[in-house]
């Protein structure tokens, strides 16, 4: 698999929340690296609520991961304050 994440370093929540999207993602690829059963089960998860809340706190964990690796973007909080 491709060396895809350097860092854990975003510049803003939004990057940080869509690091997070993507670990998630690459979490449940190295899980199940074929394409094609990925491709068949997600019809049944994808319509599944369980399912969904499930992906949201996968993501949700690593979100905080990924604030806590950026100091929750501490020394930014005035560009978010505006």
């Amino acid at each position: 698999m491709a060396d895809w994440m350097t860092s854990l370093q975003t510049k803003t929540p939004k990057e940080g929340f869509e690091l997070a999207i993507k670990l998630a993602q690459k979490g449940v690829e190295y899980t199940q690296p074929s394409e094609s059963i990925r491709k068949k089960l997600r019809p049944k998860y994808s319509t599944n609520a369980d399912s969904l809340i499930f992906a949201s706190e996968v993501i949700a964990i690593h979100f905080q991961t990924v604030a806590a690796a950026n100091e929750y973007w501490k020394d930014r909080i005035h560009y978010f304050s505006k």
